[in-house]
């Protein structure tokens, strides 16, 4: 599933499944929001070759990129079922955006991107297990995308800038 679609803004990106020979072009951004540590609760210290093998997996992992028609990586998000066997019909997937291409309809374009390739897959519905509640931008594109809280983990995340902050599972059928 490849498409080219212009966000709200403008922004005119080709989102296409990823390669293996993308990872130099992805690991920048990856990079910069794992390092961050306010959103993922990956190691922020993990190196390429570690990232690379958690983030180009093999399927039942599925991931994707964003691309600018000069080529730039400003997206990438991976799709997997949130459980094994009897938990397969219900998606996770995890999204990143590169800093410079926040605020430009990039997240969005992969959500919907993604809500599409999931119902192609053959999965039901889609499971965020922790949406960091500090991460504003996050919750009002899963909102506005359908989702809604299930959950919420009391101080399940330590943020680097706020410390201990609370997790939600947001959930929509697809």
């Amino acid at each position: 599933m490849t498409r080219r679609d212009n966000g709200p803004v403008g922004v005119d990106v080709l989102i296409r499944p990823a390669e293996d020979d993308d990872w130099p072009g992805v690991w920048p951004l990856w990079h910069e929001v794992v390092a961050a540590g306010e959103t993922y609760p990956y190691d922020p210290e993990m190196t390429s070759e570690a990232g690379r093998a958690m983030w180009l997996a093999a399927p039942p992992a599925y991931t994707w990129v964003a691309v600018t028609p000069d080529g730039q990586f400003v997206g990438t998000y991976q799709l997997t079922p949130n459980q094994r066997k009897l938990g397969d019909h219900v998606a996770n997937a995890s999204f990143m955006v590169a800093s410079e291409a926040r605020g430009m309809g990039v997240g969005r374009q992969l959500g919907a991107h993604c809500l599409d390739a999931a119902r192609a897959l053959g999965y039901r519905a889609m499971q965020f297990n922790a949406v960091v509640t500090t991460n504003i931008a996050s919750l009002q594109l899963w909102r506005s995308l359908g989702f809604i809280i299930v959950g919420t983990v009391p101080r399940g995340f330590r943020h680097a800038v706020h410390g201990e902050v609370d997790m939600h599972i947001m959930h929509r059928f697809l």
